[in-house]
């Protein structure tokens, strides 16, 4: 018998023991120990990955986790990091990793408020203003919901390519400035949106772009912080766009980076992990800023009342 065994044998002799004595403490204790088992699972990669970045290339398949306290001084560095943070020639001069990291948080925070911005005027507009073709046009939106983004591809660097803005990420920016599944969740969400207030601040006196963004935009909030964690997320991990539409060593944006790391550093996997733990560090921080919003958004219409 290993660890584990002996440790699984333990826990169940506790909830033998505890329901001998009482089966309402023995219940809780079950409903603990499975919660804190399941954060064990979920919790054990990002500590493996904390220890692989700061282990050293020749120990990093010796432990699973962290190496004996004994031998941290041997087998913990900050190698990888000094790898990760070398310049690297180009065409263009020498590029750093932390321009790799620019340049998705540029893309990734540029194309996430736009998007915001432009979906959610159509979702009002969609919700609140009758006009001819609104129909069709909500129809012909949700149609194009259906089609996968990879087949636009094409398509889109051909439109890029005329602009003149291929290898650019004003070129990248461009065709994802709108979002038709973001333009469906602001249309939900303002369709909740009473009637009455909008009237009442159309008596006020206040402007269309005024009941925007003075009425409307404060009631849906939730769904925006929803839409932007997901849109931030979708764009801080998009690789094919980025890969097909960048061609300059110094324009490239994580994912692609990170992949060419895998042949890279095939002999010191050390430095591409360090780089994936960096690349988790934005998102991870949105959400936890988002937090409250984003279940709140999630919520959304679940209960009647």
């Amino acid at each position: 018998m290993n660890f584990f065994h002996f440790t699984i044998l333990a826990l169940v002799l506790v909830f033998v023991v505890l329901g001998l004595r009482s089966k309402k403490q023995a219940w809780k204790y079950a409903r603990w120990t499975l919660i804190s088992l399941a954060a064990v699972v979920v919790l054990s990669p990002f500590a493996w990955l904390l220890a692989a970045i700061f282990k050293d290339r020749s120990v990093l398949n010796e432990y699973v986790f962290f190496p004996p306290l004994g031998k941290w001084g041997e087998t913990m560095n900050l190698n990888n990091f000094r790898d990760l943070f070398q310049g690297r020639p180009s065409l263009r001069g020498t590029v750093f990793f932390w321009d790799y990291f620019l340049n998705s948080t540029v893309y990734a925070t540029v194309t996430t408020t736009v998007q915001i911005l432009f979906s959610s005027m159509a979702g009002f507009a969609l919700a609140k203003y009758e006009f001819r073709g609104k129909t069709a046009l909500t129809l012909f939106m949700l149609g194009s919901m259906m089609i996968p983004g990879v087949l636009l591809l094409a398509p889109l660097y051909k439109m890029v390519v005329d602009l003149g803005l291929v290898d650019s990420l004003a070129g990248l920016i461009l065709p994802s400035m709108v979002s038709a599944y973001g333009i469906f969740l602001f249309r939900q969400a303002c369709m909740s949106v009473p009637n009455e207030m909008i009237d009442a601040a159309r008596l006020d006196g206040c402007s269309e772009f005024g009941i925007y963004f003075r009425v409307v935009m404060p009631l849906v909030r939730p769904m925006a912080a929803a839409f932007c964690l997901v849109a931030f997320l979708a764009h801080w991990n998009g690789f094919f766009a980025p890969n097909i539409f960048l061609h300059s060593q110094d324009k490239l944006t994580l994912p692609v980076v990170l992949n060419l790391y895998l042949s890279e550093y095939r002999r010191n996997q050390g430095v591409f992990l360090a780089g994936t733990a960096l690349a988790m560090i934005p998102p991870a921080a949105l959400f936890l800023a988002l937090q409250k919003e984003f279940i709140s958004g999630l919520t959304s219409g679940a209960v009647k009342g």
